[in-house]
């Protein structure tokens, strides 16, 4: 699952990073939540395409978008066979930018959060997919899901799933819509290399999507923060 995550490099770093003709005009982003703009790269007509999309898929054929609320995820194990994601699954996969993440470990009283990135802290793609809604009178609505498959041995201690990390080499493998065969798309959504990422448990400021701001990131031994806030984690649909 993945219902939180972090966005907090340049345009330039993300420009190299996904190899951007222009360089993205970006803010830095501590708690991205669901129903919020997501940074993503998908293909374009020439070249890959940076944009924004509304986090929670909507199905093209849904009446109702409010649905996307409940599409922030989607499995990697039932992903060809679920109504809402077997279509984008084949024709609109998108990169997800991202340079962390978080997960919360259940403990006896309260939920912990954690941060997840990679250990050279740069940026990386979450594997996503996307589609395209709209309605007669002219409504449209772009919005993206992340896959989750299950987790490596970093997050396993806190959390039995988590996001698909892809490596760049696969990126233009994923983006490319030519390419609908799961036999050649599937084996991409597993668990990234444990040794190339780590983990920090951070306050639970960042337990609130109104707290978008770099003490979310803070090790919890750095936080001034009495921990005593209630915990409002996100609920997924996985």
């Amino acid at each position: 699952m993945c219902g939180r995550y972090t966005l907090t490099q340049s345009g330039e770093a993300i420009a190299a990073a996904f190899d951007l003709a222009d360089v993205p005009t970006v803010s830095p982003r501590y708690n991205i939540a669901p129903t919020q703009p997501a940074a993503v790269v998908r293909a374009g007509e020439a070249d890959r395409e940076f944009t924004y999309l509304y986090w929670g898929l909507i199905p093209s054929w849904s009446k109702d978008p409010s649905i996307g609320a409940r599409l922030i995820n989607a499995r990697s194990e039932t992903v060809t066979e679920k109504p809402s994601f077997r279509a984008a699954f084949k024709r609109r996969r998108c990169l997800i930018v991202a340079d962390g993440f978080y997960e919360w470990q259940r403990l006896p009283k309260r939920k912990q959060p954690y941060y997840f990135q990679l250990v050279d802290r740069q940026p990386f793609a979450l594997a996503g997919l996307w589609e395209h809604w709209e309605t007669g009178n002219g409504d449209v609505i772009d919005s993206c899901t992340i896959l989750t498959t299950v987790a490596n041995a970093v997050l396993e201690p806190v959390h039995d799933r988590m996001p698909v990390v892809l490596p760049p080499d696969t990126y233009d493998l994923w983006l490319d819509p030519q390419i609908q065969q799961p036999d050649r798309l599937l084996p991409l959504l597993r668990p990234y290399p444990a040794e190339a990422m780590q983990s920090y448990p951070v306050s639970l400021k960042v337990n609130s999507p109104k707290n978008d701001t770099a003490e979310c990131i803070q090790p919890l031994d750095q936080s001034t923060e009495a921990e005593t806030e209630p915990v409002n984690t996100p609920e997924n649909s996985r």
